[in-house]
């Protein structure tokens, strides 16, 4: 694999970290839990739609987009950070949002939604839960183009092989300081969203040989589909990268135990994890993505699936804005 040729932009001095948590190791008994501190990614308050803009904004910029249309949920991480490298850029920005919970939005909310504002979005639209979001992106973008601009639409989660190529990147990185590290990560653990991460990840760790088995943590579908449009989107990701093979479907888990009622909804576990996180290792967790996949990785080594002394890598891909908009979410009575 060779990304060296694609364009790039860097919003990120560096690598990201990788550190061992012993008290959450303690805690658990085993196994060993490393993290990758995704959430120290550059632009405002970092996450791991950082590492995918940096090949998305590089090819809007090479296209001579003036405004960058994107979409997400109601406290969409990855809508706060295309607007936040767009101002990077000096682009102007508009927003589809989906309120996937029905009257979820709150103009007047904190959290991802008071970013928007600070950032200052041009336009941010809301429309229902299970609107055909591409075409109302289109239509944003007509719109510009109407106006005597040009438009550059980002899929949401910007989980699109151009993007995925971030967690390519992100497997290069990590196979690189586990050598200087001298680690032997034997598992990584992460959220499955939108599918970027995940697949990245597999393709890029596929297409080095490291053996390194992925688990993702579903936050909202269910294994079946999701596991499809993993393989699909990491061999298009792969082909991209220069790969000289194709990723197996056997490359691919989805772990779907801990979505709970739906997406962003929450679970008991999650405040559970949230919780554990921040009072043992002063890591801040968001509710929606990685709150609910430190319950996936928490209930996974409680119940034996990973071997006692196995080093396992959490990627921490960031959201913690997300926090303060879910305060009693997070700081509800729980056990964990």
């Amino acid at each position: 694999m060779h990304l060296a040729r694609i364009p790039r932009r860097r919003y990120t001095a560096g690598s990201t970290p990788i550190e061992f948590l012993p008290h959450l190791t303690e805690h658990l008994a085993g196994p060993n839990i490393y993290i990758k501190r995704d959430d120290l990614l550059g632009l405002s308050a970092g996450g791991n739609k950082t590492r995918k803009l940096e090949f998305v904004m590089a090819d809007a910029l090479a296209q001579g987009a003036d405004t960058i249309i994107t979409t997400g949920a109601v406290q969409s991480n990855h809508c706060r950070l295309t607007l936040s490298a767009a101002v990077r850029e000096g682009l102007k920005c508009r927003l589809l949002i989906e309120e996937r919970v029905e009257d979820s939005y709150d103009r007047e909310a904190s959290g991802n939604n008071l970013l928007f504002r600070l950032l200052g979005v041009e336009q941010l639209q809301v429309v229902p839960g299970g609107t055909d979001l591409m075409a109302g992106m289109q239509k944003m973008a007509n719109q510009v183009t109407s106006d005597g601009g040009k438009p550059y639409i980002v899929p949401g989660g910007a989980s699109n092989p151009l993007g995925a190529l971030g967690y390519v990147s992100c497997a290069q990185e990590i196979l690189a300081q586990s050598f200087e590290m001298s680690l032997r990560v034997d598992h990584v653990v992460c959220a499955s969203g939108s599918g970027g991460t995940h697949a990245g990840l597999v393709a890029g760790f596929y297409g080095n040989q490291s053996g390194i088995p992925v688990t993702g943590i579903s936050v909202r579908a269910k294994k079946a589909p999701q596991e499809a449009k993993l393989h699909e989107l990491a061999n298009a990701t792969s082909r991209l990268a220069g790969a000289e093979r194709e990723v197996p479907t056997g490359a691919f888990t989805v772990i779907d135990d801990y979505v709970g009622p739906g997406y962003s909804l929450p679970t008991t576990e999650m405040t559970a994890a949230i919780q554990t996180f921040a009072r043992l290792e002063g890591i801040l967790l968001d509710p929606v993505y990685t709150g609910k996949t430190a319950a996936g990785l928490i209930g996974l080594a409680q119940q034996g699936y990973f071997p006692a002394d196995s080093n396992v890598l959490f990627i921490h891909t960031g959201g913690s804005p997300a926090l303060y908009a879910y305060p009693d979410a997070v700081l509800a009575e729980a056990q964990g």
